[in-house]
């Protein structure tokens, strides 16, 4: 069943009904285990956070999850402190470690919690003058009441590119190991946006920068939020146009073209990363990446 959110900053007028609460402890998310065999977990449906014998250091509505059949259930989100003792049949865990384990639509909405989250605890004081912040009734902002600065949640765009290239041996994808992978484990390139770049300008310079490879033909692939902690991946794939591969030493330990046969230790299958490399295989051959 599909489900859908709906981003709100307050709840409907009369809502009474228990909610789904994204409770966080630092960057771990408290949940319920559902599935002792499957690793599956949920997130507590309550009426307020108190029920779990919790206080609140912040607390943020979220939007509301709906279904196909009309039904409605609002989403808050709430951070801990991190000394405080777990309720009993709970644990809390990392947003990666509950990849697979949470269901789709509530990872989703747990990774939009724990960025407001980071943004409320961060933006409570004034960048500019240092006065105390206040929310704002009608946007997710904060607005100085002294200087007037608005401050809106943090948002760091970054490209990510799948380039191929045509070989006398058949069509191949480019991939790197950044320094900081895991062994053995590559992907494709990716990076940050600079001010008054577009991202067309972006894809250039990364692929550039990182392996010495010019690129052309750039198309749009798909985007994906990334609360790690608060990147917006934009996907991009690319036409080698020329160019030897001349990896960027502080950055990248190694880099190389592949068959779709012939892959390496690939990102999680959850990342945007991985899409990029499966759009590839399916195009390219027959299997799929493992």
């Amino acid at each position: 069943m599909t489900t859908t959110f709906v981003s709100r900053l307050a709840p409907p007028e009369g809502a009474n009904g228990p909610a789904r609460w994204f409770v966080f402890q630092g960057d771990r998310l408290l949940v319920r285990p559902t599935d002792d065999a499957t690793g599956a977990v949920t997130v507590p449906l309550l009426h307020n956070i108190a029920e779990l014998h919790l206080a609140a250091q912040r607390e943020l509505y979220l939007g509301s999850l709906h279904d196909e059949d009309g039904h409605e259930v609002g989403c808050y989100t709430a951070e801990i402190a991190a000394d405080a003792a777990l309720p009993a049949g709970f644990l809390a865990d990392g947003l990666r470690g509950l990849y697979g384990r949470l269901d789709e639509a509530a990872f989703a909405v747990a990774g939009r919690a724990v960025q407001l989250l980071a943004w409320d605890r961060t933006h409570r004081y004034c960048g500019q003058c240092g006065a105390l912040t206040e929310n704002q009734p009608h946007e997710r902002a904060k607005r100085c009441p002294a200087c007037g600065l608005v401050s809106y949640p943090r948002l760091s765009p970054a490209i990510i590119i799948a380039v191929t290239r045509d070989t006398p041996e058949g069509r191949r994808l480019l991939l790197a190991r950044n320094q900081r992978f895991p062994a053995g484990r590559y992907s494709v390139i990716a990076g940050y946006v600079e001010p008054g770049e577009t991202l067309e300008e972006c894809a250039r310079r990364e692929v550039c920068e990182e392996v010495n490879i010019d690129i052309r033909a750039i198309r749009y692939f798909g985007s994906q939020p990334w609360p790690f902690p608060n990147s917006l991946m934009i996907g991009f794939t690319a036409e080698y146009a020329g160019g030897e591969i001349a990896p960027e030493d502080s950055e990248i330990a190694e880099a190389g073209w592949f068959a779709a046969d012939a892959l390496p230790n690939l990102p999680p299958k959850m990342s945007i990363a991985r899409q990029l490399i499966d759009a590839f295989v399916a195009e390219n051959h027959n299997a799929g990446a493992n």
